[in-house]
């Protein structure tokens, strides 16, 4: 069962909308955490796009068991303050973005790690509101966006979100953006009604042509 999102302090005003996922598209999240993994003496092999089953020990390359590595993933949340920086001309470009359009990040995480990102984004100059949720996306895209008669854009590196939004709010604009990795090489590919695009720049552009047909 999803649980109930908090939107109270999403304000939203007359102009298009850019819902914006956090890890790896604002935030570099897979570097850092393979750095995060080798300083406890555990190592990402890039086999397929999984962490589970592909994290090993550096000793002896074992693989680690399931329970832990679900614990890893929310110790790096913990900790992300400390490892985590921008990814690519993410910053520069949603100020950018900001300046004609709402931005909302929408961030695939357990709720009670939202400060430590709120504070992260906040010294990045990144103050667009945060919603942390492990409900699927498109549900809380539909609540957010609402009926309001205005451009919508979802920027996503999974391609199962632009899945869930496509469903909820079909005339969404969707842009796929990650990063170049041997582990991303295995990722599921979007389907054709995806943009992909290759850098913050390529993004930029789509969303601009996006909103400005409208």
């Amino acid at each position: 069962m999803s649980e109930i999102v908090d939107l109270a302090h999403v304000r939203l005003g007359d102009r298009p909308l850019a819902v914006c996922d956090v890890d790896d598209v604002v935030l570099e999240f897979l570097h850092p955490f393979e750095r995060f993994l080798d300083s406890l003496g555990h190592r990402l092999l890039p086999r397929s796009y999984r962490l589970h089953g592909n994290i090993v020990s550096a000793r002896d390359e074992v693989p680690v068991d399931d329970a832990l590595v679900s614990q890893l993933v929310l110790d790096f949340f913990e900790a992300q303050e400390d490892w985590q920086t921008p990814f690519g001309d993410a910053v520069s470009t949603l100020k950018r973005i900001g300046e004609s359009a709402d931005v909302v990040f929408l961030t695939a995480m357990p709720p009670r790690y939202t400060l430590m990102r709120r504070r992260l984004l906040d010294r990045l100059d990144l103050t667009f509101p945060l919603l942390a949720t492990e409900s699927p996306k498109g549900p809380v895209v539909r609540q957010m966006h609402g009926a309001r008669p205005l451009p919508l854009a979802f920027i996503d590196d999974m391609a199962h979100n632009h899945v869930s939004v496509a469903e909820s709010v079909p005339q969404c604009l969707l842009v796929h953006l990650m990063p170049e990795s041997e582990m991303h090489r295995h990722a599921p590919k979007p389907g054709p009604h995806v943009v992909q695009a290759r850098d913050w720049r390529d993004a930029e552009a789509h969303l601009l042509k996006h909103f400005s047909n409208h």
